[in-house]
């Protein structure tokens, strides 16, 4: 027998994937069409009767404890009443589904599917109910305990190990690094004079930009939790202002606008759930671990890696990064 040759990654077949899933979830005559490649593959199930997305994991970004992680902490959300896209057990019970693919085993959910369309730009009642999401999704983070996951993100993990780790990228480009390495040092000051100890803690979605919630109407529906860690709670209120200043910058919206937007945004998320002004206070310094911890997620995954192994690609996130910090940190 000829052995295979060694790969990364596969794509599990849409046509294999559908008689599976009719079978092991009791679907008859499901369909299965293949959406898109990210952080793992995204397909879209169809009955006739009820739509579904089955996600398929990359083992080189989380293993099954991870995904466990998720899985229970999505199960637990949705008894909550939060509006997320949740785990489907097949008719075993079981929510984890393992392939032998070419490259090992892959692990794969069934979820139920987020109605609606992502809202680049959402709507006063659309930001009012996304703070409040946001916030019923931080009161049940903040109280459970995922054994499985195990990703912090913290100043290490979001400063000083993404820079250490990209340093080769930058051989181009040693001012920038140098810079990049002096504010991470400011960051670090800045927060040392903010009451940190009275931050929130809990489980971070960590990546909640419009692309990641559909809204039907007003209602919203959160999904794709693939950088679940655990980390200070305003990481991910500072990840949909980080949002609004790109929109900002590419003249999509007006400061104004992006300014009412938050405002809007946090003063739903406190009608559920405080935030202090001191964390509110941290959201500028903390918006740079935001650029460098997928700076250096970007530099581990094939499908990404135009985006930091290109000169002119990094020279533009660096040269977004300085008018972000001039326009929003106070001077010195």
């Amino acid at each position: 027998m000829q052995n295979l040759f060694p790969i990364s990654y596969s794509t599990l077949s849409p046509d294999a994937l559908a008689a599976f899933i009719s079978q092991q979830y009791d679907l008859p005559a499901a369909s299965c069409r293949f959406l898109v490649r990210g952080v793992g593959d995204t397909y879209l199930i169809e009955t006739g009767k009820s739509t579904f997305i089955f996600r398929v994991y990359r083992s080189s970004h989380r293993g099954h404890g991870a995904i466990e992680g998720e899985t229970t902490l999505l199960k637990a959300l949705h008894a909550a009443g939060v509006s997320v896209s949740y785990p489907v057990a097949d008719k075993n019970g079981s929510l984890i589904q393992s392939f032998t693919a070419a490259e090992g085993n892959r692990y794969g959910a069934l979820f139920s599917f987020a109605a609606g369309k992502v809202i680049p730009a959402p709507n006063d009642a659309q930001l009012r109910s996304l703070g409040h999401e946001i916030a019923k999704f931080h009161n049940v983070s903040s109280s459970i305990t995922l054994t499985g996951v195990t990703r912090k993100f913290d100043l290490q993990t979001t400063l000083f190990d993404p820079l250490d780790r990209t340093r080769s990228y930058f051989l181009n480009d040693q001012e920038g690094y140098e810079w990049l390495n002096n504010m991470a040092g400011r960051i670090k000051a800045a927060l040392d004079k903010l009451d940190t100890s009275a931050f929130s803690s809990g489980y971070c979605h960590f990546d909640f930009l419009p692309k990641n919630f559909h809204f039907d109407g007003d209602k919203v529906t959160l999904f794709d939790f693939d950088f679940l860690g655990y980390g200070w709670l305003v990481n991910d209120l500072m990840i949909f202002w980080t949002h609004l200043q790109m929109d900002q910058q590419f003249n999509r919206i007006t400061k104004e606008r992006a300014e009412d937007s938050f405002r809007i945004l946090i003063g739903a998320y406190r009608e559920i759930r405080p935030v202090t002004d001191d964390e509110l206070k941290a959201i500028p310094y903390l918006a740079l671990g935001f650029w460098l911890f997928y700076m250096e997620f970007h530099s581990t995954h094939d499908q990404f890696y135009q985006l930091i192994a290109e000169p002119a690609m990094l020279k533009m996130r660096i040269a977004f990064v300085r008018q972000l910090i001039e326009r929003n940190w106070p001077e010195e």
